[in-house]
């Protein structure tokens, strides 16, 4: 009997060890995606205890990208990302992880294995070697091999020591926050945000010359990339790119709200008189939550004033349901007060022309339509320049609520 009791008490004690982990250790972690291409794509994170529950924060350059929805079962870990429909699904061996992150991409979806280690807060090399030339500076760059299909590109790169934080520039947006190092004369940079999974590798000939550059994207897309260093390298002008067709003055539309399914148009009384700012967005899309988060912002300053927002969603998919969980969790996660619409349509740039057919030339989301007190419109943005742009963004900014004052004070 007692030989059968200290059994089972072993049993139970071993039992109760594999069962009893439910937390991850706290503090910082090097978390690395395993791409299709063999190399690494690391980012770094910090786990902390909060109010009795446990939430990380991602750090991409000045950007900690806070994330609360983690449960553990077990030596299981469950982590849902806040936007862009991804996950972690992942196995805690003492300070370690392992499992994949999983990409939902409306019809299928993406898996990339992923590993992390707890107290590592180096993020590509632990003693990097000294750097053979500085790369801080503006870039003129130019990403693939196909010239028809290239775009104006600018790398803006800050450096301190061996880190090197920064981002490049488009005429669809930017690569949001970069970070990463230069090892003797290589340069990597990482970001991760659930949404954008990027890697860039590259070698610096000299002062002014990048070769051999590699764009990894996600888990296996792969493009490459060289640059020349640019003080002078400018984009085209953002609200110079999309227009409407002629013979249009205004746009028409009637899309169902996300919380009520009610038809929202912008012959609505509430949008009647006032300035009024549209939204071509999508909860799938990083660029779309950095101008997302600034909108929320502006519209407290302004809606007062008489600025409405309205926020049309082309999601991966044209399942409702599927579509409205999406946007409604973008929607509670950045607190928006303003309507977003569900357009039925995808992010096939196709699907979104024929849904505003007024439009010529749609090219990016975001897209922002400024209309004025008249229901005409008066400035189509494309693209947006996120926090992460610096200089770009506050010039952004700047020049947006410029616009907004001047057409508040038309009559």
């Amino acid at each position: 009997m007692k030989r059968f009791t200290l059994i089972t008490s072993i049993f139970l004690l071993s039992l109760y060890s594999t069962f009893a982990q439910s937390k991850l250790p706290t503090g910082i972690w090097r978390g690395a995606l395993k791409l299709a291409s063999g190399n690494e794509l690391p980012f770094n994170f910090e786990v902390k205890d909060t109010a009795g529950r446990q939430q990380m924060a991602i750090i991409n350059g000045k950007e900690r990208f806070k994330v609360t929805d983690i449960k553990t079962k077990g030596d299981s870990v469950f982590i849902h990302m806040p936007l862009f429909d991804s996950e972690f699904r992942l196995k805690l061996q003492g300070s370690a992880l392992s499992g994949n992150w999983i990409k939902h991409l409306g019809e299928r979806d993406a898996s990339t294995p992923f590993s992390a280690q707890q107290g590592v807060n180096w993020r590509f090399f632990k003693t990097p070697e000294k750097a053979t030339y500085p790369v801080a500076g503006r870039w003129s760059s130019i990403f693939g091999e196909n010239a028809a299909d290239r775009d104006t590109t600018i790398g803006e790169f800050q450096q301190n020591g061996n880190k090197v934080t920064g981002t490049f520039l488009t005429t669809t947006g930017d690569y949001r926050y970069l970070e990463g190092t230069i090892n003797g004369n290589q340069l990597y940079l990482s970001c991760f945000d659930g949404g954008h999974a990027f890697l860039f590798t590259a070698n610096l000939k000299d002062a002014q010359t990048l070769t051999d550059g590699v764009f990894y994207s996600g888990y296996s897309g792969k493009t490459p990339w060289s640059a020349i260093k640019n003080p002078n390298a400018k984009l085209p002008d953002p609200y110079s790119l999309t227009a409407l067709k002629p013979g249009y003055k205004k746009i028409e539309f009637s899309f169902p709200d996300a919380v009520t399914r009610k038809p929202v148009s912008l012959s609505d009384s509430r949008f009647k008189n006032k300035v009024v700012i549209m939204q071509f967005m999508g909860s799938w899309c990083p660029n779309c939550m950095d101008e997302t988060a600034f909108l929320v912002n502006y519209y407290k300053k302004y809606h007062p004033r008489g600025v409405e927002i309205v926020g049309l969603a082309y999601e991966r998919t044209n399942d409702f349901a599927k579509s409205q969980k999406a946007v409604l969790q973008e929607k509670s996660h950045f607190n928006i007060p303003y309507p977003l619409l569900i357009t039925g349509a995808t992010l096939n740039k196709q699907e979104t022309a024929k849904s505003i057919p007024m439009l010529a030339n749609f090219v990016a989301f975001p897209t922002t339509v400024i209309i004025d007190k008249k229901g005409d419109v008066r400035k189509i943005y494309t693209g947006y320049s996120g926090p992460g742009t610096g200089n770009y963004y506050l010039e952004f900014v700047n020049e947006f609520e410029k616009l907004t004052e001047d057409l508040l004070a038309e009559k």
